[in-house]
């Protein structure tokens, strides 16, 4: 069946997994000069926003991937003097996390980079299209989160770009 021959509401799904895809296409292909993954940067970006001294298991939750995977990543990261891993003083198991100056410093390059990729995304949206766009966004994923019994909190889900 050709997409121009279907009813609008079957397109909606793969339309909003193609956008993302494209988006995210566009700032990986934009920021490759950083030296910095999606990987990498959504580590930075998450630890940004919860603040320093969050425990790895908590990162490794809000951005959504296993322990054993955010360890390659802070191994890495580290190695870039981006984080700083520090040992817990009441559980020398548990480690907290920092963002250093150079990981601010890193973290605002992508910042920038994702404002033009932002920018050239929604030109010819007004704010009043793009105010009603997250609108539909988010009773989408309230929908979801309701039917997969996940609380979903719009403003916890801004866009995985900086």
């Amino acid at each position: 069946m050709n997409t121009n021959d279907s009813p609008p509401v079957q397109l909606i799904g793969t339309r909003i997994a193609e956008t993302a895809r494209r988006w995210r296409q566009l700032l990986d292909e934009r920021s490759r000069d950083t030296g910095l993954s999606q990987a990498r940067w959504l580590v930075l970006l998450h630890l940004s926003r919860l603040g320093d001294g969050i425990s790895q298991t908590s990162l490794a939750q809000s951005i959504g991937i296993e322990g054993a995977s955010l360890v390659r990543l802070l191994d890495d990261l580290e190695s870039r003097n981006l984080v700083e891993r520090r040992i817990d003083p009441q559980d020398r198991r548990a480690k907290h996390l920092l963002l250093t100056s150079a990981g601010r410093l890193a973290l605002n390059d992508v910042d920038a980079i994702a404002a033009t990729v932002r920018q050239d995304l929604l030109l010819g949206l007004d704010e009043q299209a793009i105010a009603h766009l997250l609108a539909m966004l988010d009773q989408i994923l309230a929908n979801a989160a309701r039917l997969t019994r996940k609380p979903c909190n719009p403003d916890d889900l801004e866009e995985k770009t900086p």
